[in-house]
């Protein structure tokens, strides 16, 4: 007897590429992520996208460097989410929020969780790494 499946799984494209954890590698993140978002036809979201992806990977090479080690960038589009992820290999290092004037560092972030309209957090492991995710809704 075959049998009909109740749920038809929505296809799931997703991208993903090792960079250098340099400043060039970092811009280039932002300019692959647009041009990936471009050749899925989700241009709805590529300006935010490209604003998180930019400000996650100066993270990464920021504070998530180690020398001689790249960090990780992927795009995960499902029908009505875009997950952005930006993995490097300082996982002892935590990303934190900061206040606007107040802190050196996290400002950023503040920048993501406000462009992240699905939420954002980080994901620990496996050791050494880390990883660092924002969501976009697509609807």
């Amino acid at each position: 007897m075959n049998e009909e499946p109740t749920q038809l799984l929505a296809p799931v494209r997703q991208f993903g590429i090792q960079l250098s954890a340099t400043r060039r590698g970092a811009r280039l993140a932002r300019l692959l992520a647009v041009e990936q978002l471009r050749s899925w036809d989700l241009l709805c979201v590529a300006e935010p996208a490209a604003q998180i992806v930019a400000e996650l990977a100066a993270n990464a090479v920021t504070h998530g460097h180690v020398s001689g080690r790249d960090f990780h960038l992927a795009l995960f589009a499902r029908e009505d989410v875009l997950r952005i992820e930006v993995a490097d290999t300082r996982g002892d290092r935590m990303p934190r929020l900061g206040s606007p004037g107040l802190a050196e560092s996290g400002r950023g972030l503040l920048i993501v969780e406000e462009l992240a309209s699905r939420g954002w957090g980080v994901q620990a492991g496996p050791v050494p790494r880390k990883t660092v995710w924002a969501e976009l809704a697509l609807a």
